[in-house]
This record gives structure tokens, sequence and C-alpha cells, in this order.
């Protein structure tokens, strides 16, 4: 049985951190003042000095530590047993329904019904418009 544990790689967890922020390589590079290329190669290296990954993760808007325990499967457990209305019981496995409090279709007639409400008293003002324009030519 292999017991190996996978490489803490510092700079594959900035490269994940990053792309879940939505920043690009050169988003990351300007704010630290460095190349494109430097991230490259930050992101390849398996180690980063301190001073540097304290600068990297301020501007990521996490901690240098947050950095070096950040792992895939932490985020997708967090992910799944912290959304809304989750049972917090250690052994528990929580199933919740999100139902609307609103019937979609309820909401998209009254929609239509507004619209064609709005539609009505438009053509109304255009009648109106006209019936006056029409009274001032025959004035003339």
């Amino acid at each position: 049985m292999n017991t190996a544990t996978k490489p803490n790689h510092i700079g594959r967890k900035i490269s994940r951190i990053r792309e879940l922020r939505g920043m690009k390589q050169e988003a990351l590079a300007i704010e630290l003042g460095v190349s494109q290329q430097s991230i490259s190669l930050i992101e390849q290296s398996e180690t980063i000095e301190d001073e540097k990954l304290e600068q990297v993760a301020k501007v990521l808007g996490v901690t240098a530590e947050a950095i070096k325990n950040f792992s895939e499967e932490s985020m997708i457990y967090n992910i799944q047993n912290n959304y809304e209305g989750s049972n917090k019981g250690a052994n528990s496995i929580s199933v919740s329904n999100f139902n609307c409090t609103f019937n979609p279709l309820d909401k998209l007639v009254d929609a239509y019904e507004e619209n064609k409400k709005l539609y009505e008293r438009l053509l109304e003002a255009e009648k109106e418009k006209i019936a006056y324009l029409e009274k001032l030519l025959n004035k003339k």
C-alpha cells in the first residue's frame, strides 16, 4: 500500500487560487510589479520565499497560511457542507429542497399583463396625440 503524500506545491496552489479568484497571470503580475513570465515561474515552483508568498497572498486577498494550507478536497468539502440549510451534525446526511416561494409562470403571466397594460396606455397616448394634431391642422 502506497502511503506517499502529495508534495506541498505552493506554485500550483497559487495558480489555483488565482484561477478561482478569476484573475489572469497578467493581472497578478501587474499588481506585483513583475512580468507575466515571473508569475508563470512562481506557479511552476514547488517552494517560494516567505516574503514573496506574503506579497502574492495580499494581492490574491488571502493569507499566506491560506495558500500553504489550500487543498481542492477541502474546498469541495466546504462547498458541499456549507450551503444554506445544511445540517451541521458530524454524521448526518443532509438533503435540502430549495422551493421557490412563488410560481415562475405566475410571474411571467404578471409581466405579460403589465406589458399589455403599458402597450395599451402607449397606444391611447398616441391616439390622443394624433387627435390633437388633427385638431390643430383643422384650425389652420
